[in-house]
């Protein structure tokens, strides 16, 4: 996602989803935040180490950059929900820096000296932190993001969106196939995104929604924003 701070498979190893036949409407969990990272995880895993640096797609940072990103985003939200008093108009003030200049600013870096694996590492364990703190965090809790103050469902559909999106990133950038479920992409559609067409596939939707794709009988958006709080708490 661009910076917002400041302004199924069963065999041994695969990503094991949430159970089927949810529906659209289901709430975003815990266990999505798990299985969003989980997918996110093993689909990077084995991907040809000297492909790091190449661009994620259509953003300006490499691919290891837009892991550490997506890492720091989850971090972030997990960290936003942490204190007793979740802060209602401002992020927790971390310090936050850039690596080298047009780099994202994180709290959170790789050490690079670990290599991909050590990377994938971060991603899990800061995965691991959102999903721990969604799922002991009271639903009436509130805490600021610049697109709505949000629950903690908010927050757990806003870690799977940056989760499944930047992985449409990064593995376009190392050449890899990758495709998530419809139905993890149509709960996070329902939650976040109220306006996006209903009629289309899933995953092609959130991709038109966060800007990166076409989609037959819409514009191509060149701004878009996602709706945190609740619906019945939700500002236009």
């Amino acid at each position: 996602m661009p910076e917002t701070r400041a302004a199924s498979g069963s065999e041994s190893g695969a990503a094991t989803g949430p159970a089927s036949g949810s529906a659209t409407s289901d709430p975003v969990t815990a266990d999505d935040v798990a299985y969003a990272v989980r997918l996110g995880v093993t689909a990077l895993q084995g991907a040809d180490a000297s492909r790091w640096d190449a661009k994620a797609g259509s953003l300006e940072w490499t691919c290891w950059e837009t892991v550490e990103h997506l890492a720091d985003d989850l971090f972030a939200y997990a960290a936003q929900l942490g204190p007793r008093n979740p802060p209602s108009d401002t992020e927790v003030p971390f310090v936050w820096s850039r690596r080298k200049p047009g780099g994202p600013a994180n709290v959170i870096f790789a050490d690079p000296a670990a290599g991909p694996a050590g990377l994938l590492q971060v991603l899990e364990a800061c995965g691991t932190l959102l999903t721990a703190v969604v799922r002991t965090t009271s639903p009436t809790v509130r805490s600021h993001h610049v697109f709505g103050l949000a629950d903690p469902e908010g927050f757990a559909a806003m870690g799977v969106v940056e989760t499944l999106v930047h992985l449409h990133d990064v593995t376009e950038g190392l050449g890899i196939d990758w495709e998530p479920d419809a139905d993890l992409c149509g709960r996070v559609l329902s939650r976040l995104f109220p306006d996006a067409p209903t009629g289309t596939p899933r995953w092609s939707t959130l991709l038109w929604a966060t800007g990166r794709a076409e989609l037959p009988g819409h514009p191509r958006l060149t701004s878009w924003r996602w709706h945190g709080a609740p619906a019945g708490e939700r500002q236009r």
